[in-house]
């Protein structure tokens, strides 16, 4: 029974194959016998790529942006690294002054300013101080904004709430490390301090902002009977920091090269409308960045306010710069020339030193002589001085914004705890 079986089924299995290529082969023969079959065409994959490709993550971060610093920028490159969008809100002179106390820089600078930061893919001006419900909605739905970025140091309204209390409950917050050794307060209470100084006589033996600040002391400096004084922290400048500002890449073998120099103390709109338009002049934008020695020896001794790796990186993060050199000569070399390859040396009208024309030792005769010297027209009539007579000018304003700021940053800096973060 069972080699009976087994053959029945083999014979089947023999049918059911001849059964199928009989019919195969028809099916080959009416193809061949109807001509060509049209077979839709499929997308380009690059189509397809662009059709499953994920949307961009948009994260926006606010703030004041006022008297922009490295630490500024340094915040705003941590959270274009938490997306691939970064959309930045300028918040108003007058949510400023009534959250904070009067403004240094107008909103038109400080909208310049932050445009020209190289993480920045947008800004909204006239941001509001605290996130409410229909701005959050805003950002949200208008935006596409996907999360909303703040230091980890607390941003109280005057009640005492928490700015981003609402986007913490909405879980579309996110937090970046705040930047050590800087900040507004800071930098204000240098130029208090620097007013201060000039109106002490030489009796009272005060040493100079110069050793104070960029001499790394840690201290605070009386306020002259207030009773609150203002808290210096100092900037420690690491290799990882620079290359993390840095661009990758150098000028190509032809390239034109322009180079420009100064202090760039107190980096402002002017600072970055002469390097825009220096940038449009070539290919690649080479700064040079003096000294504080050199600067002090021009300047006074109260300058700079910024010490030279403070400057060095709020200028690395303009969008407009290629590259600095960091503790540049005062006289520009036929050396300096050759070896970094410049095509153009360039000035602006505006600046703290114009009376270089007239000095026996003009830092600029070598590049003049070779004719590869070029005044830019300043497009803002802002130096650094300019800043400091804001602050002269508003002394006991800024003196007591300052006071209320550095009772929360001392809270701060009492309770602060290591945060892992770039």
């Amino acid at each position: 029974m069972e080699v009976g079986s087994s053959g029945c089924s083999g014979a089947r299995t023999v049918a059911a194959c001849v059964i199928g290529g009989i019919v195969l082969g028809a099916s080959v023969l009416a193809l061949h016998l109807a001509g060509p079959v049209s077979i839709p065409s499929l997308p380009p994959v690059d189509a397809l790529r662009r059709r499953f490709r994920r949307r961009p993550v948009r994260v926006y971060m606010d703030g004041c942006f006022d008297m922009m610093h490295y630490g500024h920028c340094n915040a705003l490159r941590q959270a274009r690294a938490l997306g691939d969008e970064l959309i930045v809100g300028v918040i108003s002179d007058e949510e400023i002054k009534a959250n904070k106390g009067p403004p240094v820089t107008p909103l038109h600078d400080r909208m310049i300013m932050v445009r020209a930061v190289k993480w920045v893919d947008d800004i909204i001006p006239d941001a509001p101080y605290a996130i409410t419900e229909d701005f959050m909605n805003k950002l949200f739905n208008e935006y596409s904004i996907d999360y909303i970025i703040h230091g980890d140091d607390p941003c109280l309204l005057p009640d005492g709430t928490d700015a981003y209390a609402l986007a913490k409950r909405a879980g579309r917050y996110k937090q970046i490390k705040r930047t050590e050794g800087v900040s507004t307060t800071d930098i204000v209470g240098r130029m208090l301090l620097c007013v201060r100084e000039r109106s002490s006589s030489d009796a009272h033996n005060h040493s100079s902002l110069q050793r104070q600040f960029s001499g790394g002391h840690g201290q605070k400096i009386d306020d002259g009977g207030s009773g609150i004084g203002t808290r210096v922290s100092h900037f420690l400048p690491t290799s990882r920091r620079i290359v993390q500002f840095s661009n990758s890449r150098g000028p190509g073998p032809d390239s034109r090269v322009v180079y420009i120099d100064g202090a760039f103390d107190l980096f402002h709109a002017g600072h970055v409308e002469i390097l825009r338009l220096a940038r449009g002049l070539g290919d690649f934008l080479l700064v040079g960045i003096h000294t504080d020695q050199t600067i002090s020896s021009t300047r006074g001794r109260h300058r700079p306010i910024m010490n030279l790796h403070e400057r060095s990186l709020s200028v690395l993060a303009c969008r407009y710069v290629d590259e600095v050199i960091i503790g540049a000569p005062w006289d520009i070399s036929k050396d300096t020339i050759t070896t970094f390859n410049i095509s153009l040396v360039v000035h602006g009208t505006i600046a703290e030193n114009m009376d270089f024309m007239q000095d026996d030792s003009n830092p600029y005769a070598v590049p003049m002589a070779m004719g590869i010297y070029h005044r830019l027209e300043s497009p803002l009539d802002i130096t650094t001085s300019t800043i400091i007579r804001r602050i002269v000018a508003n002394h006991e304003a800024y003196q007591k914004r300052n006071e209320k700021k550095e009772a929360s940053e001392k809270k701060y800096y009492e309770s602060k705890s290591f945060i892992n973060g770039e």
